[in-house]
């Protein structure tokens, strides 16, 4: 009889220890993942995504290329939450998230210059990248010797540094180069204040769009100090559906205001039959965080996932 009460009593006592245990794990808080906002546009979320991969954050199925959306995220690594958000307000909500993923356009706007205050950068010279922007001729003029001297001019030292200096790293240059033995801010006031003519020069209309791009005036002093007779004529479209039409009629020679997924957009949906024929610049998606400073220091914050 001892021997029985003995029995229940241990399995009472065992019960009651293993529901003590259960209650305690229950109640042992589970870790919030690390939010990080991105922007809730399709072109920019792929990129943002493309980002954090990059990073090893995240592991994403290689069929989705350069357009992934959250649902070809096969793997989180770090223990973090992807926050889709207006792109021109991740500027303003910068602090409700451990970082942030912002256009260089919108980062820059509001004081954010990405190689200070980025904690990591996109590539800009990624030739696969569908959104470096682009030189684009007609196909039939491709190889024409003048388009090619404009664009040896544009992918030179001066007019990397211009950009860089003159839009504060909104855009940086999608091409490699050393550094001149000017400085950037010297090159832009001399640039700036350069005029030219063209008198006795091959015109070669440039299609554009928006009101940066006075680094073209660096693309002309280039072309003059090299003696290469060509004159560029920038006409400005107000709207961005029409500077390939434009070029496709033979109204212009050449356009310079699109990344290379637009134009694949545009030559699918319109029968165009246009070029690239050299890469320009890239308006770099970079990740900033008020919490760290480091893409390490985001990885400790969150832990594994």
């Amino acid at each position: 009889m001892k021997t029985t009460i003995k029995r229940i009593l241990s399995l009472v006592l065992a019960t009651i220890f293993v529901a003590s245990a259960l209650a305690l794990s229950s109640c042992t808080p589970v870790k919030s993942a690390v939010k990080i906002g991105v922007p809730d546009d399709a072109t920019n979320l792929a990129r943002a995504i493309k980002l954090l991969e990059s990073a090893g954050f995240i592991e994403v199925d290689p069929a989705a290329g350069y357009s992934p959306e959250l649902k070809d995220i096969t793997k989180y690594i770090y223990n973090i939450e992807l926050v889709p958000t207006t792109a021109n307000t991740l500027t303003s909500t910068l602090q409700d998230y451990a970082a942030s993923t912002i256009n260089g356009t919108y980062a820059t706007s509001k004081g954010l210059i990405p190689s200070k205050d980025a904690i990591l950068i996109e590539n800009q010279t990624d030739k696969d990248n569908p959104y470096v922007n682009i030189i684009v001729a007609r196909t039939a003029e491709k190889d024409k010797a003048e388009y090619k001297t404009i664009v040896e001019a544009f992918q030179t030292a001066y007019v990397g540094e211009y950009m860089l200096e003159k839009y504060t790293e909104a855009y940086y240059p999608s091409f490699s180069y050393e550094k001149p033995s000017q400085t950037a801010a010297e090159i832009v006031a001399e640039a700036d204040a350069y005029t030219s003519t063209k008198d006795g020069k091959t015109v070669v209309k440039v299609g554009v769009c928006g009101s940066a791009n006075s680094h073209w005036n660096a693309v002309q002093k280039v072309l003059d100090e090299r003696n290469a007779g060509i004159y560029i004529e920038l006409v400005e479209f107000d709207a961005y559906n029409l500077p390939n039409q434009a070029l496709n009629e033979g109204d212009i020679d050449l356009n310079s205001f699109q990344h290379k997924a637009y134009l694949n957009k545009e030559v699918t949906a319109n029968g165009y039959d246009l070029t690239i024929i050299g890469d320009t610049l890239i308006a770099p998606l970079a990740l900033y965080s008020e919490k760290v400073d480091t893409p390490v220091a985001l990885k400790e914050l969150a832990g594994l996932k």
